[in-house]
């Protein structure tokens, strides 16, 4: 096939996603993101199988029988938590354009016909790529991808925040002293750490669902159900027997070097309970085999941010996470 043919805009139509495309989608994902690469279980259980998944949503690009770029828009049909299905609010997890057919315009029509379906859709707010429960990534990579930076700036969307994605070696890891003595005191003083029974687990998802978010008690729900193993969970309980805060590793896509979510209460932040549950669950990743720990997103310049530095992250990548108003 001809460059011609994948470029040329009268032979590139855009239609939604069918059957027989997720082959095709993917060859074109491993060619056009190669900083990212896609495997077919991931696409099938964070897009297809979702239950906001709708295939008029997933704009695709032929051209000559190949899939040569892709936007996909969603919204909630079934709320992350309660009943508010966020009646506004409309996403567009990721796109792309296969390099042979860039700089045509086709990334503009893919993204434009993903705007306007969310908004026949009713969504005037528009999120790249912060789409809970199943986002591939936080954001933007502006500077892995500075074509996709400008086209979305050129599209009205504006950064919100940024999200830091950090890693940490733990070959050669043990538990530091400091933190032990640490750990010693505070157990002294009457707090517990341990593997949370499972009468535990009631007390840990409501603490996540309302002292960090909906999104944080689904996935530690469906985690713990799918049978993470209960000793990839640390919990800690204050003197009186409240649960004070946990950490974990494991949870999403039952990845073994995947730190959190990881939680303190914020009353009790600044006792160094955070420093030794995050140690704790670093010491037991190292006791699985595990070379390395890493999650994807924090503050870099928050109290988070700052404990994990201490711990020994580093940040890997930066992505920005960007929304769109109507108004714009």
């Amino acid at each position: 096939m001809s460059q011609s043919d994948l470029t040329t805009r009268d032979r590139t139509a855009l239609r939604g996603f069918r059957t027989g495309d997720g082959p095709l989608l993917l060859d074109a994902w491993r060619r056009s993101l190669p900083a990212d690469p896609l495997a077919p279980d991931r696409l099938r259980t964070l897009v297809l199988l979702d239950a906001n998944f709708d295939p008029e949503g997933l704009r695709v690009a032929v051209a000559g029988g190949r899939i040569v770029g892709a936007a996909y828009a969603v919204r909630r049909l079934t709320p992350l938590a309660g009943t508010d299905t966020e009646p506004e609010q409309g996403w567009i997890p990721f796109f792309f354009v296969d390099p042979a057919a860039r700089g045509r315009g086709l990334g503009r029509r893919l993204l434009t016909e993903a705007l306007d379906w969310l908004r026949g859709h009713g969504r005037t707010r528009v999120d790249f790529a912060s789409y809970t429960p199943n986002y591939l990534l936080p954001g933007l990579d502006a500077e892995t991808y500075p074509e996709a930076a400008g086209l979305l700036a050129s599209l009205g969307f504006r950064t919100l925040y940024e999200a830091a994605a950090m890693d940490r070696r733990l070959v050669g890891y043990r538990l530091p002293d400091e933190i032990a003595r640490r750990r010693d005191d505070l157990t002294a003083r009457g707090h517990r750490f341990a593997t949370p029974a499972d009468d535990d687990l009631v007390d840990l998802i409501v603490l996540a669902g309302t002292r960090f978010g909906a999104d944080w008690a689904r996935a530690i729900r469906e985690a713990c159900a799918a049978g993470l193993p209960a000793d990839r969970i640390v919990v800690a309980r204050d003197p009186a027997g409240r649960l004070a805060g946990w950490a974990m590793h494991g949870t999403y896509e039952a990845a073994l070097e995947r730190f959190g979510p990881f939680g303190v209460r914020e009353e009790l932040r600044g006792t160094g309970l955070g420093k030794v549950l995050l140690h704790l669950v670093l010491e037991r990743m190292r006791a699985r085999g595990a070379h390395g720990a890493w999650f994807l997103w924090t503050g870099e310049d928050s109290p988070a941010g700052h404990l994990y530095r201490q711990a020994g992250f580093t940040t890997t990548r930066v992505f920005r996470v960007l929304r769109r108003e109507a108004a714009r």
